[in-house]
């Protein structure tokens, strides 16, 4: 990209300087009242200490963040807010800029030194520093003030027993149960919290023997510090005011569910009259909204059972994630049922409204570059069949443009719908499987239609078909298995300009070609950040995805002998295909980060088929992709593409192959609140399994590593916390067909969200 300069350019630099002089010359202290000084922050120094220096900066840290008042905050290093505040005035704008920008200064009369002192003495006793001595002082100049900790923290205590409760009796065997488990092994350093944790931990491992009543407030910790050594010995002990009732163990007695309960009409909805035992439940439904069945998978506790929290909660979110119940309420009545102690369960379920309707207008940002609008309008019924089978119609159309893309004087029209029944549980004949853990399994049956028009080139329309399941491990693991997944598609206008293009360039009618494909997918997702504020971790998504083997094997189908099959008229696609996206994302200071990614992809056709059907083929290039290219520019393997002379050219096929290596690197700077930068570099390419003569060049080989496309840029990003807005500027330093990269501009991208 040439740079030019004009008169624009001089008065940029002068309303720069401008804003700069301003800046420079709006004093700090400009508002901070006569006898007083702004505080600029505290030092904490560790002094006269046999920690080590790593654990020494980790104290430091976490000492100066107990401080208070904190200074006035800044924006890459300058105190921008206070500056507003001080350029403002109390009413007109000048009030406005303040009370909407500003923040006013942080004064040295706000700070109590002794107050400080006091908490950063508490803080280091809790983490078993018991001889520790804490300063403080402050620097008044220029009316500026800091102020400065010291801290002489003596020998750092460490556990060397802890002593478990004598107590005989069922609650003494149980806590003396977990000791194996226990967080308080000799020598480690004394740490209050980690005192808590134990407390936490052995109120949690009661809970699941029985002892529904018991809190870790009953349990008590005391140390003693005169065995020497810099030593100290725990004991554990159950406070003598402990209620009777924590210290027994509990059953289940009955189980009653109220599984069309309002709280309007609550007297009526608890009568047990309505009553049915099913599998050892009472379901109270006096108009028989939801069939008994549904609860067998929800339920985890059947009578007789000891009580257990893991199970409580279970029960609990199993119902919530059900998605039929606006409210999900619970609660235990105890009893004494022949010298047992057991508790009456009752589960109240208000239902979400049985059908509803609702539209949808927004953004699309897509690997192929093209954006644009969607509305959608969707019909739930969340109880078709009386069994919480939740029946989705959706109904969709929208237009898209290809912004720096192959297609750029085309846009896309999409029309249609599709259909889908959604059942909580697994339908699979002749067996009942039941999935573990809180999340409801689901088997889903859906049909869909769609129909693309790229104007002034061609029409398809593709029908897919899909019956399987999804069941989660956790929040972190997620299974999607189809055993059967239909795709047919069938170009319905081919325009002539398009049909002229394809005689020139032959690899344009994969595009429009005929497909039909029978098969099944199967994918496991793993995200390690999910439900979590920690920003270091890993993603993983892996797919396999296999057609046509049992036509193939039926039929004996081979192209390599021109022995090819059809079925309904259509010859079918034969292929196994795998790809594997792993992730790795880790936390740069307090709000940075640094995102890596790589792709590995393989297709290999067989069978009735030479090449993977193109819906199923790889792509590189493009806003989430190779962003130093153009959308599905890259590959295959060394082939030359039809506008390598003319870098301008739209008019060109999407780049496709059976195998795809892919990778990225993303530094993610936070810059504000709102504003977010990124520096990357990207490398990758795609290459066909068996030779295409119309692509020399774009089989897989040895050589592969060589044939990478590279490039590197940088983006900016607006988090506007509905949606991330994202400008990534690219420019490739590789190109697999040429010696050097041909001579071309940066491409820019615009997208909506991460590229990963």
């Amino acid at each position: 990209m040439k740079m030019k300069t004009n008169s624009n350019s001089y008065i940029h630099v002068l309303a720069l300087l401008l804003l700069v002089s301003v800046a420079v010359g709006c004093s700090t202290t400009k508002t901070v009242p006569d006898n007083d000084a702004l505080y600029t922050g505290a030092t904490v120094k560790i002094e006269e200490t046999e920690v080590p220096a790593k654990q020494r900066k980790a104290l430091r840290n976490s000492l100066s963040g107990l401080t208070r008042p904190k200074p006035n905050s800044k924006v890459l290093g300058m105190p921008i807010k206070l500056w507003i505040y001080n350029m403002g005035s109390e009413k007109g704008i000048g009030g406005w800029l303040r009370r909407k920008f500003g923040e006013p200064p942080v004064l040295l009369s706000q700070l109590s030194l002794d107050r400080n002192v006091e908490v950063l003495n508490s803080y280091m006793e809790n983490r078993g520093f018991f001889h520790v001595r804490v300063s403080g002082d402050t620097t008044v100049k220029n009316k500026k003030a800091s102020a400065t900790y010291g801290v002489v923290t003596g020998p750092e205590y460490q556990v060397r027993n802890i002593t478990f409760p004598p107590d005989s009796g069922a609650l003494g065997d149980a806590i003396r149960g977990t000791k194996e488990r226990s967080l308080l092994k000799g020598d480690v350093p004394f740490n209050l919290d980690l005192i808590k944790g134990e407390r936490t931990r052995i109120d949690v491992a009661l809970k699941e023997q029985g002892f529904y009543y018991f809190n870790e407030d009953y349990l008590l910790i005391e140390a003693d510090t005169t065995v020497g050594g810099n030593k100290v010995d725990l004991y554990l002990r159950v406070k003598p005011e402990t209620a009777p009732e924590a210290r027994n163990i509990y059953r289940i007695n009955d189980v009653f569910i109220y599984s069309n309960y309002n709280l309007t009409t609550a007297a009526t909805d608890t009568v047990l009259r309505h009553a049915d035992k099913h599998a050892g439940y009472y379901v109270v439904d006096s108009g028989k909204i939801f069939k008994p069945q549904v609860f067998e998978q929800m339920m985890q506790f059947e009578p007789g059972d000891i009580y257990s929290r893991k199970d409580h909660n279970t029960t609990l979110r199993r119902l919530i994630n059900l998605g039929t119940y606006k409210f999900v309420k619970n609660r235990f009545s105890p009893l004494i049922d022949s010298g047992r102690h057991m508790l009456n369960s009752y589960y109240y379920l208000t239902p979400l409204p049985k059908k509803s309707l609702r539209a949808e207008l927004r953004g699309t940002s897509k690997t192929n570059n093209l954006t644009g609008s969607e509305i959608t309008v969707g019909w739930r019924n969340r109880n078709a069949f009386r069994g919480a089978e939740q029946l989705m119609v959706n109904l969709f159309a929208g237009s898209e443009v290809q912004i720096s893309g192959n297609f750029g004087r085309s846009n896309t029209f999409r029309v249609g719908g599709d259909v889908t029944l959604s059942i909580p549980r697994f339908v699979i004949p002749f067996l009942d499987v039941r999935g573990p853990g809180e999340f409801v399994p689901r088997t889903n049956i859906t049909a869909g239609y769609e129909l693309l028009n790229r104007s002034a080139l061609y029409t398809l329309n593709s029908i897919r078909g899909n019956y399987g399941y999804t069941w989660r491990e956790s929040i972190q693991k997620e299974h999607q298995l189809n055993p059967i997944s239909i795709n047919y598609v069938k170009p319905l206008n081919v325009t002539a300009e398009y049909a002229n293009r394809m005689q020139q360039n032959p690899t344009l009618a994969r595009i429009v070609e005929q497909q039909f494909i029978l098969g099944s997918t199967y994918n496991y997702n793993y995200n390690q950040l999910a439900n979590s504020t920690n920003r270091t971790g890993i993603f993983f998504n892996g797919l396999l995805d296999v057609a046509g083997n049992v036509m193939g094997l039926a039929t004996g189908a081979n192209w390599k002998t021109n022995d090819t099959a059809t079925l309904f008229g259509t010859r079918f696609s034969q292929y196994l295909k795998t790809e594997l996206d792993a992730r790795y994302y880790r936390q740069i200071g307090l709000r940075s980060q640094w995102a890596n990614r790589i792709i590995l992809g393989f297709g290999y056709p067989y069978g009735n088929s030479q090449q993977m059907p193109f819906v199923k083929q790889f792509f590189a290039g493009g806003n989430n992709s190779l962003r130093g290219f153009r959308s599905r520019t890259v590959g295959p393997g060394t082939s030359t593409p039809a506008n390598a002379n003319n870098p301008r050219m739209f008019f060109l096929p999407d780049q496709s192959g059976d195998i795809k290596l892919e990778m990225n690197t993303e530094y993610r700077p936070k810059i504000t609140n709102i504003v977010e930068g990124a520096l990357f570099v990207d490398a990758g390419n795609i290459w066909l399994f068996n030779e295409d003569p119309n692509r020399p060049g774009a089989k897989f080989s040895g050589n592969f590593l060589k044939e990478l496309a590279v490039d590197a840029g940088v983006g900016v990003r607006l988090d506007l916390t509905i949606l991330l807005l994202r400008v990534d500027v690219a420019w490739p330093l590789k190109v697999p067909y040429a010696a050097k990269p041909p001579r071309q501009d940066m491409i820019i991208n615009l997208a909506i969200g991460y590229p990963f």
